[in-house]
């Protein structure tokens, strides 16, 4: 009888042991794996490529780029230095009547409830798909490439919707003026970019009433979008990707363009799609039936070819992958 009990006793004490055993290997592989924890360092970010990429040393680069710019405008950094306020002024010359009461609207209006997706994170490795729209893209295939980053950012009228294969259907982030906006989505960044005061208005309008349809041309009356997605393209940074990256050529650099350095100050990896002609050399938009289209290289305002200069520059240093069809 006393051996049973024994035996009893025995079997389970070990039956105790092989749980605990179990739940300490289960607590070690669920505390080992979860983000930020010593065995994985970085936390797990929405993306299946990792940063993988080394960019080259290089003076040029050291020279153009400058960490210390917010490429958004916000209540921080509302005070433009006079250089920059004379310059972004006279992109449009309509003048700055207002502008300080306007500013103030506006932030009021757009004040971020959480951290936006406008910063580098220094300890997530975050991915940015940059698409551009030229007609490369067609027949492309790089859709679920571009969707599998962390952020994808598109501008102006780009569609998505029926060319999903080529462009994918994942936007973290639009780019646009308000003469070229588009509703992208509720939980997209609208990275509206001013070149008068006229915008900025244009967006308390277009978040609110919709008094405003027109600038020079019809605008969309309003953006359906939270308050706290919308974000003002910095005219320091613009000022400063015009100087610094594209030399002053041209009067001011094209959404592309600032869409290009926007991403090198909020990713660590960034691939560019949909830049530069088709394989017949010419220009048009993906969307676009008319191949010879082109209107891009004809608006006199962009230096298409330094732009792209600076791109191939970028991309042969390592600081983007230059994504085409093979």
């Amino acid at each position: 009888m006393a051996t049973r009990a024994r035996a009893a006793f025995v079997s389970r004490h070990q039956l105790v042991l092989a749980l605990l055993s179990t739940l300490l290997l289960v607590c070690i592989w669920y505390f080992g794996s979860q983000p930020g924890r010593s065995s994985d360092p970085l936390p797990v970010v929405p993306t299946t490529l990792g940063c993988t990429t080394r960019a080259r040393s290089s003076t040029w680069f050291d020279n153009c780029f400058n960490s210390s710019l917010s490429p958004v405008w916000t209540p921080a950094n509302k005070r433009l230095p006079p250089h920059v306020h004379d310059w972004w002024l006279g992109l449009q010359q309509q003048g700055d009547v207002g502008l300080p009461v306007v500013l103030a609207k506006l932030f009021r209006l757009i004040r971020a409830r959480k951290r936006a997706a406008t910063e580098r994170s220094e300890i997530a490795c975050l991915t940015c798909a940059l698409v551009g729209n030229s007609g490369n893209l067609k027949d492309s295939g790089f859709g679920h490439e571009i969707d599998a980053h962390t952020y994808v950012l598109r501008m102006n009228r780009a569609p998505t919707l029926g060319f999903q294969r080529d462009v994918g259907s994942k936007t973290t982030h639009h780019f646009m003026y308000p003469e070229s906006a588009t509703n992208a989505g509720e939980n997209c960044s609208h990275v509206i970019i001013p070149f008068k005061v006229l915008d900025l208005l244009w967006v308390i309008s277009a978040l609110g009433k919709g008094w405003i349809t027109k600038t020079y041309a019809p605008v969309l009356r309003f953006l359906h979008t939270r308050p706290e997605n919308v974000h003002i393209y910095n005219p320091a940074f613009m000022k400063y990707v015009h100087d610094n990256w594209i030399d002053g050529h041209g009067r001011y650099p094209s959404t592309g363009m600032l869409a290009v350095i926007f991403s090198l100050h909020i990713c660590h990896m960034v691939d560019a799609y949909g830049f530069g002609a088709d394989e017949r050399g010419n220009w048009h938009h993906y969307w676009e039936n008319n191949r010879y289209a082109g209107e891009f290289r004809l608006t006199g305002v962009h230096d298409a070819d330094a732009e792209y200069d600076v791109l191939l520059q970028l991309a042969a240093l390592g600081h983007i992958r230059l994504r085409r069809p093979s």
